[in-house]
């Protein structure tokens, strides 16, 4: 029997370019963690951003439930890219990324650092960006697959996803 081919193309520049526009380009995404309670996958939706000298990263409350759930199991995915407003939204780019969540544990003025650029990507979060249960959380990428459309799907290593992120 013939082997199957693969739907999997070698990861090129134009898919590292592509993989860029996407995380910088995504103010949300889905969140995959496990469930603590269950052991099943649980999915959130999440602001989501790049900032100087930490990467990919969001902004999570103690009161939600991926945050407990990263604190118990720091691995986690996102997938970032929205449908476009036409056409079937299986055919526009997206990039699920496998990641650890780390907690951060800025200095005050580091934190403001952190504050300033989340906010230029996120103004509405200044009502809550300052309450205590909030928490900058780094999404360190190990992997991830590219969709870039039809019979366009990578697969990119973590020095792919470090080249896209700068």
């Amino acid at each position: 029997m013939a082997d199957a081919l693969s739907p999997i193309r070698e990861t090129d520049d134009d898919a590292r370019a592509l993989a860029r526009r996407l995380l910088q380009g995504a103010a949300i995404a889905a969140l995959g963690v496990i469930d603590p309670a269950t052991g099943a996958p649980f999915v959130s939706r999440i602001a989501f951003g790049l900032l100087p000298g930490v990467g990919a990263v969001t902004l999570v409350s103690d009161l939600a439930h991926h945050a407990r759930a990263m604190r118990i199991d720091a691995r986690v995915s996102l997938l970032l890219g929205e449908p476009g407003p036409k056409g079937d939204p299986l055919t526009h780019p997206r990039l699920t990324l496998a990641a650890t969540a780390r907690w951060l544990s800025p200095t005050p003025s580091e934190r403001a650092r952190l504050a300033e650029a989340w906010l230029a990507r996120h103004p509405k979060a200044r009502l809550y960006i300052d309450f205590t249960d909030f928490h900058f959380v780094a999404l360190d990428p190990q992997s991830a697959l590219l969709n870039g459309g039809f019979a366009r799907a990578y697969a990119l290593g973590r020095q792919d996803i470090m080249l896209a992120l700068t």
